[in-house]
């Protein structure tokens, strides 16, 4: 026997003693008085011959008979107890969360094969969504946005600057996504994380193509003065669909948004006015004469979908997400009508009835999302 062959043995070895003692303690640790969960039996592989070449193949094959069957069954039997009893056994659960531990990708086609998820969702429907206007009192504008866990917090800040001799009537907006350690614990501390930037340039892209702001409503003196609009979204904790929650909040900020009272200084520049001067008299005329709304046209909203063999997810979580790779991200305006397709690569390939499926399923999601709006807006004004 050779030193090659030696060192593949030990490790086939090493593989089945290593996963033998973690699911035996897995049990043990679950087991209770009333629940007592017997222990495998020590896999036999571990005594395999040192000339054997199908370590890793007997593996797999042991895994399978002695845990993996077992699993599925008690995947099966679980939920199918809690349906009926709106309760679970300890054990049962326990079961169930190492199965889906060892074995997410078997775990969610288990679920595709009855339609429904994990989350007891069917396929295409979204989390539930809830929007809050006014979440950070010191910002012009602002909105807090969740989608399911996913959490987004949007601020907008007015300032004013010169504008372009390009575009001397026009404002302008700079938009900035942030994703701090505290949202997911991919992120690592010191580190921009990819995503961030991806979906700035993202967001950036959907407000200015869709025609939502006119700039023009920005211009306080042509050619001397116009709004610059700081939009920054921050992301609270990252569980899937991050560019559908971010733009939500932006759109919802911009919603809420109040543009404030300026006036010409005797140097002939815009300053901002107080409230209490507001309510007096100024010694010069403010260019505008109160806090003014920023109207939106047709507001764009996205719809996320996974891909995934024959099967069509909306509104993924992170997990979902990070098993099955093929996203497409469908925009649209408030007249339904498409804005962006956004497909970053992935495994399947989506064909002219997928794109159809997805964009049938980014209308319904519209509807739901302007009167979530609806609401959000109705609610500050009462308040």
């Amino acid at each position: 026997m050779n030193n090659k062959t030696a060192g593949r043995c030990n490790f086939y070895n090493k593989a089945a003693r290593h996963y033998w003692a973690q699911l035996n303690i897995v049990r043990s640790t679950h087991s209770t008085r009333h629940h007592s969960l017997p222990l495998l039996a020590q896999p036999s592989i571990v005594s395999w011959d040192a000339s054997s070449f199908f370590g890793l193949q007997k593996l797999i094959i042991w895994l399978d008979n002695h845990w993996l069957v077992r699993l599925i069954a008690k995947t099966s039997d679980f939920y199918r107890m809690a349906a009926v009893n709106g309760s679970s056994d300890l054990s049962s659960e326990m079961e169930v969360d190492a199965f889906r531990r060892l074995f997410p990708l078997r775990y969610h086609e288990y679920h595709l094969l009855k339609s429904v998820r994990p989350d007891a969702r069917k396929l295409g429907s979204a989390r539930d969504t809830t929007l809050a206007l006014g979440a950070v009192a010191s910002a012009d504008g602002s909105a807090l946005a969740k989608i399911g866990s996913t959490t987004m917090l949007a601020a907008i800040k007015m300032e004013v600057m010169t504008p372009t001799v390009e575009c001397p009537d026009e404002g302008s907006i700079a938009i900035e996504f942030h994703m701090p350690p505290i949202c997911s614990p991919l992120v690592r501390p010191g580190r921009p994380a990819e995503a961030a930037e991806v979906i700035s340039k993202q967001l950036s892209d959907t407000i200015f193509s869709s025609g939502m702001i006119d700039l023009k409503e920005l211009c306080l003196v042509g050619g001397k003065a116009a709004w610059m609009a700081y939009l920054d979204i921050y992301c609270l904790d990252a569980d899937g669909a991050l560019f559908d929650a971010a733009l939500l909040s932006a759109v919802a900020a911009f919603s809420h948004l109040n543009i404030p009272v300026v006036s010409l200084n005797d140097d002939g520049r815009i300053v901002l006015v107080s409230e209490d001067n507001v309510r007096g008299k100024l010694e010069k005329e403010p260019v505008n004469k109160e806090k003014r709304k920023l109207k939106l046209n047709s507001p764009p909203f996205s719809l996320t979908c996974i891909l995934h063999k024959n099967y069509i997810l909306a509104d993924p979580t992170a997990e979902e997400e990070s098993i099955m790779e093929t996203v497409v991200t469908v925009v649209l305006d408030s007249y339904y009508q498409l804005v962006s397709l956004y497909k970053p690569g992935g495994p399947v390939l989506a064909h002219t009835s997928v794109i159809q499926d997805c964009v049938a399923l980014a209308r319904r999601r519209v509807k739901e999302l302007q009167n979530v709006l609806n609401e959000a807006i109705s609610d500050m004004e009462v308040d």
